[in-house]
């Protein structure tokens, strides 16, 4: 009788064990079994078949058999591991001859369809006369047969599936290849991952590429386009989603204006949100703590406030500059759980070439009255720290892909892009530059400014300090309203012939400067100027819409405001 394991152990523990009961002394048999039902559940089994199937669905501490029974049994116990770790692990495995006939699979790999098992089938049929001829090709060795070196295969079922395998041949003593073995596994979400860094690093490429010629040959509204244009097509092609909205955060209100969005209805852009954890939606808590959101059921969230139309989950990541948060970029979809934590990462990486394509486009347009000075210097330090951060990422990254060749290198040519965004960088920024020019304004009286009453409203002192001065100069007569409340309270007790207001204001905007000037009697025409490259609020579409007369976008030249000066006042006299 052999016993595993030694009778002591059992007799400190509780659970089952099998005897295979047999044919032989059934009278010892039975009194050995006696013993053990005091401590033990005792299972018996007449056969090996019957043994094997037990020891199949059960867990037992020992085994007993016949000393005769044992050696078949421990082979066939051996035989029922192999198969039941072949059949757990999470690859496919299969053993093909070479006539491409599968003689072998095990449980992951008959789970696959058809077109997986012919496919596999082929590529092992193609390994093996490889394998064939380079056997064929080294001189007979008994002694030492050919090496069994393997081969990768990639294979692509219709572009919706992604097949990895490895196949290695069976080598015979006497050197000839006789069949192989292949492990195969399923690689399309590594693929995907692969798809989205190539996106990543086509979309920061192109958002961050400002080259000279579009800088000077574009106005501000046509790289505003582009830029938006270039978001949208990169969001859609990276993220895979279509609705989503970019947010700025307007430090001086701690607001968050609203700047780009895409198949977001009206009513969730008008939505008003500040930087807060609470009372300001997932935006405004993404925005408060810096930190990414995952909302897989927007039902069930109580900080989630209204936006997509049918809207089942988001994701919401920062905008970070320089380790600030500048904005927020929101997704949004219309399934559950539709967002992991690979669209966060990549969203994360995406949302800072966002950040610093916004940046830079702030940069080259909005140069301030009192710089007069090229902007090169300030374009490079204020993006240097941000293509950092992406390329400090991008290691953490590589990191965690040790082994995925492919997608280290794919990762590998993003930090690449970096390095080259730092070097075109300049170039891009050494565009001329355009500046007011109110140094050069001399005192002229200009017959249609001559007496005009203007409100100038913009609430960065220097700005309106200066085009109060030249104003002046041609003869106006000139208020300046420090805030956007501040021109609706002169609105009420003062007429004017000429409203000139900044958009973006702490309080209100230029489009509520609009709105209170069409409440005065007779025509009143309104100039809007922005100094930043969107348009909050869609302020200059709305009041475009409602008779605006004209909008800057800062710099400006002198020229240009005296033109559009001129144009709005005499306009207003020929309706007196």
């Amino acid at each position: 009788m052999n016993v595993y394991p030694k009778r002591c152990q059992l007799a400190e523990q509780k659970g089952k064990i099998l005897v295979l009961s047999g044919h032989q002394n059934r009278a010892v048999t039975s009194g050995f079994i006696e013993k053990f039902r005091e401590s033990c559940e005792v299972v018996e089994a007449a056969t090996i078949d019957q043994a094997i199937d037990q020891l199949r669905r059960e867990h037992f501490l020992a085994v007993f058999s016949d000393a005769d029974d044992f050696l078949p049994l421990e082979r066939a116990l051996v035989g029922q591991q192999a198969s039941l770790i072949l059949n757990t692990i999470g690859e496919g495995i299969c053993i093909v001859d070479g006539d491409g006939h599968c003689s072998w699979m095990n449980k992951k790999m008959l789970a696959w369809p058809a077109r997986v098992h012919e496919k596999v089938r082929r590529t092992c049929q193609e390994a093996y006369n490889l394998f064939a001829t380079q056997s064929t090709n080294l001189p007979p060795d008994p002694a030492h047969p050919a090496p069994s070196r393997s081969k990768r295969y990639t294979l692509n079922l219709d572009d919706q599936q992604f097949m990895e395998m490895i196949c290695s041949p069976v080598v015979s003593p006497g050197g000839q290849v006789v069949q192989v073995v292949s492990v195969v596994w399923d690689a399309t979400s590594t693929r995907r991952l692969q798809q989205k860094i190539d996106a990543i690093d086509k979309a920061g490429s192109e958002l961050v590429r400002l080259e000279s010629d579009l800088v000077t040959k574009m106005n501000v509204t046509e790289r505003l386009k582009l830029l938006e244009d270039k978001i949208i097509s990169f969001t859609r092609e990276l993220m895979h989603f279509d609705h989503f909205a970019i947010r700025l955060l307007d430090r001086k209100a701690n607001r968050l204006e609203m700047v780009m969005s895409a198949g977001l209805p009206q009513d969730a852009l008008n939505v008003e949100l500040f930087s807060s954890t609470e009372g300001n939606g997932i935006s405004g808590y993404v925005a408060s703590t810096g930190r990414s959101y995952i909302c897989p059921d927007v039902e069930r969230d109580p900080r989630y406030i209204t936006g997509l139309d049918f809207a089942r989950s988001s994701l919401t990541v920062p905008l970070r500059l320089h380790d600030k948060v500048i904005g927020i970029f929101n997704i949004e979809s219309r399934q559950r759980a539709a967002f992991n934590e690979d669209d966060r990462q990549f969203a994360e990486i995406f949302g800072r070439y966002v950040a610093i394509a916004l940046n830079i486009l702030n940069l080259l347009v909005t140069e301030r009255v009192e710089t007069s000075h090229k902007v090169t210097d300030t374009v490079n330090a204020e993006v240097a720290g941000p293509l950092n951060d992406i390329a400090s990422d991008i290691g953490s990254m590589m990191d965690d892909y040790i082994g995925h060749d492919d997608l280290r290198a794919k990762l590998k040519s993003v930090l690449e892009n970096v390095n080259f965004i730092r070097t075109s960088l300049r170039q891009a920024a050494e565009g001329p530059n355009t500046i007011l020019g109110a140094k050069d304004v001399q005192t002229t009286e200009d017959p249609i400014i001559a007496g005009a009453r203007v409100l100038v409203v913009d609430d960065e002192p220097n700005i309106r300090a200066t085009i109060a001065d030249i104003l002046r100069k041609y003869g106006g007569d000139v208020t300046v309203g420090t805030s956007g409340q501040h021109a609706i309270d002169l609105l009420k007790t003062n007429d004017f012939d000429l409203i000139f207001s900044d958009i973006k204001m702490p309080d209100k905007t230029g489009y509520d400067v609009f709105a209170a000037s069409k409440k005065k009697p007779g025509p009143l025409p309104v100039i809007l100027m922005t100094g930043f490259g969107y348009d909050p609020n869609h302020c200059i579409v709305r009041a475009s819409q409602e008779g605006l007369a004209a909008v800057l976008f800062k710099p400006f030249k002198v020229d240009q405001l005296l033109t559009e000066v001129r144009r709005a006042l005499a306009s207003n006299k020929a309706h007196v």
